[in-house]
C-alpha cells in the first residue's frame, strides 16, 4: 500500500512523501526546503530514494542540492537546464516506477512552461499537480497562456473521478472565497467553505481533494456553468470556454 504524507514548509507549501508500505525507502515531491524533509527522515529512520520535480520555481527545487549531497537520490523532472540536480528528465507521456506504481508524466504548461505532473491510476489514483491546479483554484501565469493552462486543466479533467489531488499548496480558503464570487449559486463551494474552515482550525491540511469535488467547487472547471459565466461577464469575455478562463484568470489575479 503506498501512503501520502504531507510535510510543511515555507507559509503554506506541502512537500509530498511517498511511501510503500513499511520499506525505509522514500520518495518526496517538490522539496522547496530540505530541513523538514531531514528532520522527518532522520526521525523516523526512511532514506530518500527518488525526488519528484514539477517545474524550476524555487519553492519546489530550493531543497536539492542539500538533499542530493546527503541522500544521493534519484532525481525525476522537467527537461530543464535551469533545474540543477535533474538526473533523469521526462517529458509528456513517459512512464516512471515509483514506490512500486507506474507513473505517467503528463505536461500541463501555463503556471510555468516546464510544468508536469505526475499520475498514476493505481489504487486509489494519484496526481500530483504542483502548482498546475489546487483545491478550488490554478497557479497563476507567470510563463504561459491563458490557452495553455485551460488546456492543461481541460486535459487533467479528463482523468478518472476519484483521483486524489495533491497540489503543492495550501491555498485552498482563499481560493473558495474567490469560488463563492464566480460560482456565487453553488452550495457545494458554500459546503467546502465550511468544511475546509474547520480542517484548517484543527492545523490539518485541506488536501488531498477529489478531482471529482474539483469539478463541483473549482470555477476554473466550470467555465462552462452558466453561473461561473455569468458572475464572469462582469469582468470580461466569456463569449468560449477559454474567454471565460482568461476573465477568471485575470479576475483572481486582482481579488
Amino acid at each position: 500500500m503506498l501512503s501520502v504524507t504531507p510535510i510543511p514548509a515555507f507559509s503554506d507549501n506541502y512537500i509530498w512523501l511517498l511511501r510503500q508500505d513499511t520499506s525505509p525507502e522514500v520518495c518526496v515531491v517538490d522539496p522547496g526546503d530540505a530541513t523538514p524533509v531531514i528532520e522527518l527522515l532522520e526521525r523516523e529512520g526512511l532514506t530518500l530514494s527518488t525526488v519528484l520535480i514539477t517545474h524550476h520555481h524555487p519553492d519546489h527545487t530550493g531543497g536539492l542540492r542539500e538533499l542530493i549531497e546527503r541522500y544521493s537520490p534519484r532525481v525525476v523532472g522537467p527537461a530543464n537546464p535551469d533545474i540543477t540536480g535533474i538526473d533523469e528528465s521526462v517529458a509528456d507521456g513517459d512512464e516512471l516506477r515509483v514506490m512500486g506504481r507506474l507513473f505517467e508524466v503528463i505536461e500541463v504548461p501555463g503556471h510555468t512552461l516546464d510544468h508536469i505532473a505526475f499520475f498514476t491510476a493505481g489504487i486509489p489514483p494519484l496526481l500530483f499537480s504542483g502548482d498546475a491546479i489546487f483545491s478550488a483554484g490554478c497557479g497563476r501565469l507567470f510563463e504561459g497562456t491563458p490557452a495553455q493552462m485551460h488546456a492543461s486543466l481541460a486535459r487533467l479533467a479528463t482523468l478518472p473521478e476519484d483521483t486524489l489531488v495533491f497540489a503543492a499548496h495550501e491555498y485552498t480558503l482563499a481560493n473558495l472565497r474567490f469560488a463563492l464570487a464566480a460560482d456565487p449559486h453553488n452550495p457545494d463551494v458554500v459546503q467546502a467553505m465550511e468544511e475546509c474552515q474547520r480542517a484548517r482550525e484543527l492545523d490539518r491540511p485541506t488536501l488531498p481533494s477529489t478531482l471529482a469535488r474539483e469539478k463541483r467547487i473549482n470555477p476554473f472547471l466550470r467555465v462552462a456553468d452558466a453561473g461561473v459565466r455569468e458572475a464572469a461577464s462582469a469582468h470580461g469575455d466569456t463569449d468560449t470556454d477559454e474567454a471565460t478562463f482568461t476573465t477568471l484568470r485575470a479576475w483572481k489575479d486582482n481579488f
